[in-house]
């Protein structure tokens, strides 16, 4: 499974180019699912208006908006209620699963307890487009900074399929999202290195390779 981590969405045309070359086709002769689980337990999201929105292609982050040829929905809430025979050929079929940011351990969680992660050896031909705790799951740690809910086993770890922290929406002092100064703190509290990113910055893991696409500002920092 390729990946295409972003902080913000597909959001500057260099992120959209790099989307449509792990899925070797235009976005507009793709298929994708969306995944809004992790909406459910943030404590600035939550359940009602703004997961309907996220799947509806109203939010600001461009995601299900990009004129996919067709989008389903996969709620992990919902699949361990389900016989594997009905949500599973959806995934495998899929070329994209584009997802939600929100509660990162949550996401993690459910990731598990759906067998969702246990299907991504499978995923080969599937580009998994992360936004914000989208993306940050699929790192081995996220930090205190990003952990609201928990898991009722306590344990704060992700899902370790990069090696790599995440710390999202980087902004200059005194605009919306997060400051340097709490980048370089949250750095102090994490062991993985990591990638800082603003709104207009992805991480790709491809090919065996991780690389930056970004019209914006991002850092890579090692202990």
């Amino acid at each position: 499974m390729d990946l295409l981590l972003t902080s913000g969405g597909v959001s500057v045309p260099s992120i959209r180019e790099e989307l449509v070359h792990l899925l070797g086709t235009p976005v507009e002769e793709s298929t994708a699912l969306c995944i809004p689980t992790a909406m459910y337990a943030h404590p600035w999201v939550g359940m009602g208006e703004k997961p309907w929105r996220f799947v509806a292609g109203r939010e600001q982050n461009p995601m299900v908006d990009l004129g996919w040829a067709s989008m389903g929905l996969l709620e992990l809430t919902a699949l361990p209620s389900l016989d594997r025979d009905l949500w599973v050929p959806r995934v495998l079929e899929a070329d994209a699963l584009v997802v939600a940011g929100g509660d990162v351990l949550y996401l993690a969680h459910w990731m598990r307890e759906s067998g969702l992660l246990d299907l991504v050896p499978q995923l080969d031909d599937t580009v998994w487009i992360g936004l914000s705790s989208g993306s940050m799951v699929m790192a081995p740690e996220v930090g205190e900074e990003f952990i609201q809910w928990r898991p009722p086993s306590g344990a704060t770890d992700t899902l370790g399929l990069v090696d790599f922290a995440l710390f999202p929406h980087l902004a200059p002092d005194g605009e919306p999202g997060n400051s340097m100064a709490e980048a370089e703190e949250w750095f102090t509290r994490v062991s993985a290195p990591a990638y800082v990113l603003d709104d207009r910055s992805a991480v790709v893991v491809a090919d065996g390779q991780t690389r930056v696409v970004s019209e914006g500002t991002w850092h890579f920092w090692e202990h």
